[in-house]
């Protein structure tokens, strides 16, 4: 069972919050977003309007796009940020994650795959990540890449190491044995959301990160949409996967929703906006897929505000609530302890 947040520490991130980055796993996916290549001119204008809008990071991974448009999502916005002015282009923050995939073996492993990321992103490339742990699945493999990702940081070829669904033992180790050659550890992203609340927990990673300086992204921060929704009737479902999860999650979902709207008619904000200002006071720096125009203008609106601390704790009851219920987003099976 996910136990509540505890003990000292708990509202980090309180007065400085973290801001809020940008996702980009939809761009090229079409098994669950429905991408279109014909959507490209309104992604281009939305990533110019979230630029705009003072969003300065994006996050994307290499293994981002369906099928053939594998890689996709990283050739978009490499192409988008080489658009820039050159002054604008060095005020963004620009992030990949790299998949262990079975072939990616050794210390070298990820070589030709960063060469290729960094190739599809223009140059522009900040913050490399190790996109998900083999500590379940293959132990031997994980170790040597990170080793790898560090060689990078220490060779010049990219400024900093994160690594991506990591559990808070195993982050610690990461932390130790990076610490030992002299590489910090920059990141960890993980699922978070009102609807996964495990990384806030007593003894999740998100005081772990605080222990350690590592900053803490969140990833899905609106559970793949829903909690940008109004409460009452489910309609209309998205198609695919989504529309499943979504007639699942949906009855138990409620009481969430409806404190999401109120509290965002308190502060003349969606309940999308709180559900985003909820990972910021916890520390976290959600990263919200943007597709449109209107989307930017939302996710940038958030930050004109913070949600108080009972508005947090409200919310918090809630969401611990509805995950020992069940009514909790899938966890990501790749993540380690």
């Amino acid at each position: 069972m996910v136990q509540q947040p505890s003990g000292p520490g708990v509202a980090a991130g309180r007065g400085e919050e973290p801001g809020i980055g940008v996702g980009t796993w939809a761009w090229g996916n079409q098994f669950l977003w429905g991408y279109d290549p014909q959507q490209d001119a309104i992604l281009a204008a939305t990533f110019q309007r979230a630029v705009q809008l003072g969003l300065s990071f994006f996050d994307t991974a290499d293994s981002y796009g369906t099928g053939r448009l594998q890689g996709r999502s990283e050739q978009l916005l490499g192409q988008f940020c080489a658009g820039l002015d050159p002054a604008q282009r060095q005020t963004l923050t620009l992030a990949t994650k790299l998949a262990p995939f079975p072939w990616r073996l050794g210390r070298g492993g990820y070589r030709r795959a960063f060469a290729a990321s960094r190739q599809r992103l223009r140059g522009k490339l900040d913050l490399v990540q190790l996109h998900w742990s083999t500590r379940r699945y293959a132990p031997w493999q994980e170790g040597p890449l990170l080793d790898g990702l560090a060689d990078l940081v220490q060779q010049g070829e990219v400024a900093a190491l994160g690594v991506s669904n990591i559990g808070p033992q195993r982050l610690r180790q990461l932390h130790a044995h990076l610490a030992q050659r002299g590489v910090p550890l920059r990141s960890l992203q993980v699922q978070l959301s009102l609807l996964c609340p495990t990384a806030v927990a007593s003894g999740g990673v998100a005081a772990v990160c605080r222990e350690l300086g590592i900053e803490l992204i969140a990833y899905s921060p609106l559970a793949l949409g829903l909690l940008g929704r109004s409460p009452g009737a489910l309609s209309p479902l998205p198609p695919g996967p989504r529309g499943l999860l979504w007639r699942r999650l949906w009855p138990g979902v409620q009481p969430l929703l409806a404190a999401l709207e109120r509290i965002g008619a308190a502060h003349a904000a969606s309940g999308a906006a709180v559900a985003l200002n909820w990972c910021r006071a916890h520390g976290a720096m959600p990263i919200v897929g943007l597709r449109t125009p209107a989307q930017a203008d939302k996710a940038a609106g958030a930050l004109a505000w913070q949600i108080g601390l009972e508005e947090r704790q409200q919310l918090d009851q809630l969401a611990f609530a509805a995950a020992a219920a069940g009514t909790r987003m899938p966890a990501n099976p790749f993540e380690s302890t």
